[in-house]
């Protein structure tokens, strides 16, 4: 199992060893001692499964109170992940990282708490599992707006399928005020 850093700090991609044979394959999607000891440290309380279509974006969503890290994995088809720094003070504020996670690459993303999360669905379908380190909150949870010209973020789609929530999010520096405080 790999765990490669990406360009914005605990964010991490992780490449597990696949065994394939003629029957099929077998991996680990999970083991806390190895992910503990590579800066994933959960504890994970909580796994949510989705299933969308081409073209659908999700979030960009956060919880601000109940602040929550989620372990992403495709199961079926392949998106556009992304992650977004939004820790005040943070050196890496505003900016963001894209990984291409899939059922053929086996790939899953990290994205810690402090960080606002959203994804694209690039094939016909996909059925995206995360686990999540605190529980859902709806009373804590807002979004970032998914284009929002300070961000810049090269979405895989210009007109995406998006929820009426997240149709209305407002950008970044709207919310400056309730966003999470970089603690380094």
């Amino acid at each position: 199992m790999r765990f490669a850093p990406t360009d914005l700090p605990d964010v991490i991609v992780v490449e597990p060893d696949v065994h394939r044979d003629g029957r099929g394959f077998f991996l680990e999607t999970y083991h806390a001692g190895k992910y503990r000891g590579s800066g994933i440290d959960g504890p994970f309380v909580q796994d949510n499964h989705s299933q969308s279509v081409a073209g659908t974006l999700r979030g960009l969503h956060l919880q601000v109170r109940r602040p929550q890290g989620k372990l992403i994995r495709v199961i079926q088809g392949e998106i556009f992940d992304v992650a977004v720094d939004v820790r005040r003070g943070s050196p890496t504020f505003g900016r963001w990282v894209g990984v291409t996670i899939s059922a053929d690459n086996f790939r899953q993303c990290y994205v810690p708490p402090g960080f606002a999360h959203g994804f694209c669905v690039v094939s016909a379908m996909a059925q995206v599992e995360y686990k999540c380190t605190n529980l859902y909150d709806p009373a804590s949870e807002i979004g970032v707006a998914w284009n929002d010209p300070a961000l810049a973020i090269a979405w895989p789609v210009n007109e995406p399928l998006l929820s009426d929530r997240d149709r209305r999010h407002p950008t970044l520096a709207q919310l400056l005020d309730v966003l999470p405080v970089w603690s380094g």
